[in-house]
């Protein structure tokens, strides 16, 4: 169960007392950077525009999981929990069930979708879990999916471990998140010097191929990584220019990305119905 994973300190900080889903660059309560593809970044850019990149995170993500109707939904790292309603709304799945590990966020998620959960019970529910420990049945779930959490997992192979006995046969599981593009034991100094996040471990460095890999011996098949990071990070470096001057910390995301130490990522793979 998740009182069985510890929390980095960073980790409780971010997700618990000072709550980045009220930080006005997450604006909306989705805490990701967005998926950009869709809005015009030559002219200013409106808070619709930023919820807008978001969400089109969360459907570009779903996507990939999908097909979703009357499916079984498990997100992990659920936060806010608006992300699980985005997909109650828009793709008519049996359930979805978002799973974090942090008690705060839960109440917060409870609160925000208070209104979808008194008028849809069965259609949505949270629950707490850790994304290596996760308090679920084998095959309960049709999907799983994974929103920019993947960065804060302790230990990856247990979380592809556990998400391949939570699938059913035929599953699919879909995770969006940031990675270093190869193993070059340099980016770890560099993206800690570039990037507060790394420094202070609330995110932590590692090469994409730990989670394709960590899948590939759960079992998982049809493993793929497929590089979004022009979908995301010229938009986001975009968003920030107003707020925060070139070189100051956040920028620097763009900064590692162009100079290939950091990259965004969509991960997918497949339960086989002849999994064991």
């Amino acid at each position: 169960m998740a009182e069985a994973v510890d929390m980095r300190p960073a980790v409780r900080e971010t997700y618990g007392p000072a709550d980045l889903s009220s930080v006005p660059v997450f604006a909306g309560g989705f805490i990701n950077f967005g998926y950009w593809r869709s809005i015009d970044l030559g002219g200013p850019l409106s808070v619709d525009d930023r919820v807008r990149s978001q969400e089109d995170m969360y459907r570009h993500v779903l996507d990939a999981a999908g097909p979703l109707e009357g499916r079984d939904l498990l997100e992990v790292g659920c936060g806010l929990g608006v992300g699980c309603a985005l997909a109650v709304r828009e793709y008519q799945p049996a359930r979805v069930t978002g799973m974090d590990i942090h008690p705060q966020q839960l109440e917060r998620a409870r609160r925000a979708n208070a209104v979808l959960l008194d008028a849809s019970p069965s259609s949505l529910r949270f629950v707490r879990g850790a994304a290596e420990d996760m308090p679920f049945g084998e095959g309960a779930f049709d999907r799983v999916h994974s929103v920019e959490a993947a960065q804060h997992f302790e230990d990856l192979t247990a979380f592809a471990r556990e998400t391949a006995r939570v699938l059913r046969p035929g599953g699919r599981v879909a995770v969006a998140s940031f990675f270093t593009p190869d193993d070059d034991p340099g980016h770890r100094g560099r993206l800690a010097a570039l990037l507060n996040s790394f420094a202070d471990g609330l995110d932590i460095a590692r090469p994409v191929g730990c989670l394709t890999e960590a899948f590939d011996r759960a079992g998982l098949t049809e493993v793929r990584a497929t590089s979004v990071g022009p979908e995301v990070w010229e938009g986001w470096d975009r968003w920030l220019s107003d707020q925060w001057e070139p070189g100051t910390w956040p920028r620097n995301f763009l900064k590692a990305y162009r100079e290939g130490s950091l990259d965004y990522y969509v991960v997918t793979a497949t339960r086989t119905p002849s999994f064991r």
